[in-house]
């Protein structure tokens, strides 16, 4: 039986809860799905959104080479990253879907595609950092730069397309999967961020880019009104000093504290640091909420409150 007791919660869901390859994802989300279930049963009223990195880079790849091989055009990032969200949401619905009804649970799960709206002025657009796709030959490369796109070589490697990263700023979406969420559906959206779209009047326009999906978990999160935003990793705790010799393992910050920790460069390059700016984010928005960042397999622990860094 569920818990009577309900909280909202948007948990983002890590590489290490997805794999990379087809096969890899369809074994690995069945054990997500057994720690997702885990929350509803104790009572998390579930919005899940997930990172796609290796995923649209596939899907990227192999639309460009089909486009090179047929001399018909490539995929924009826009539709690449719509692609994904559709297969990755299709494998975690299914897979939760099964594991709740093995336990006796019936709950709708729906997958939202899911639309992010993006400065055109965004400093990201003039200085793209993320490298997407197969690498290229000097040639093709030339070629990419001639349709306007960025390029960056990695000695002894070759070329890749390079593409922006933007702030989100809204959620295209976001009144239905208020609406799901409030009826009692568990909902997948914001998958690999969202879709990065540009308003033009009335029109919605892809941007080749990729969102930072730790950022748009924390958007999510606010504009759903959850009690706690949940960023799951391949660490039980968040850890300062990352680098050096002497790391420190944080099991709770203030937002002011998570803040100095910014400020001073603790966290290393470990990619922690849009986590920790997407809860601090979320955290300052509303009084009472709550952030905790730890790895999947002590996600249910983590929603109990017994590991995992907070920051309240």
């Amino acid at each position: 039986m569920e818990s009577p007791m309900k909280k909202r919660v948007v948990v983002a869901l890590g590489h290490k809860a997805l794999g990379t390859t087809f096969p890899e994802q369809q074994k690995a989300v069945k054990s997500t799905a057994k720690i997702l279930a885990d929350l509803i049963e104790n009572g998390a009223q579930l919005i899940i959104t997930h990172s796609n990195a290796p995923q649209v880079g596939m899907i990227h790849t192999a639309m460009n080479e089909f486009a090179r091989f047929h001399e018909t055009y490539g995929a924009p990032m826009s539709i690449c990253s719509a692609m994904s969200q559709g297969y990755i949401g299709y494998d975690i619905q299914n897979a939760l879907r099964s594991e709740l009804l093995l336990r006796g649970i019936y709950r709708t799960v729906a997958t939202v595609l899911t639309q992010v709206t993006v400065d055109p002025y965004d400093e990201t657009f003039y200085h793209p950092v993320k490298a997407i796709g197969r690498y290229m030959t000097a040639e093709e490369a030339a070629a990419e730069e001639a349709k306007g796109n960025y390029v960056a070589e990695e000695p002894g490697k070759g070329f890749r397309r390079m593409v922006a990263s933007p702030r989100p700023l809204d959620i295209v979406e976001i009144d239905a999967i208020n609406a799901l969420a409030d009826a009692g559906h568990i909902v997948i959206a914001g998958g690999g961020g969202g879709i990065p779209v540009l308003k033009q009047g009335s029109s919605l326009k892809g941007a080749g880019a990729v969102i930072e999906k730790d950022l748009i978990s924390g958007r999510l999160a606010d504009l759903t009104d959850a009690d706690m935003l949940m960023i799951l990793t391949n660490e039980e705790f968040v850890i300062i000093n990352y680098e050096s010799d002497a790391p420190v393992a944080l099991s709770h910050m203030t937002p002011d504290e998570a803040k100095q920790h910014i400020a001073n460069n603790e966290f290393g390059k470990n990619k922690m640091l849009p986590k920790i700016e997407a809860s601090v984010n979320f955290v300052l928005q509303k009084q009472g909420r709550k952030a905790v960042i730890t790895s999947i397999d002590k996600a249910l622990d983590a929603y109990l409150g017994k590991t995992g860094t907070v920051i309240e």
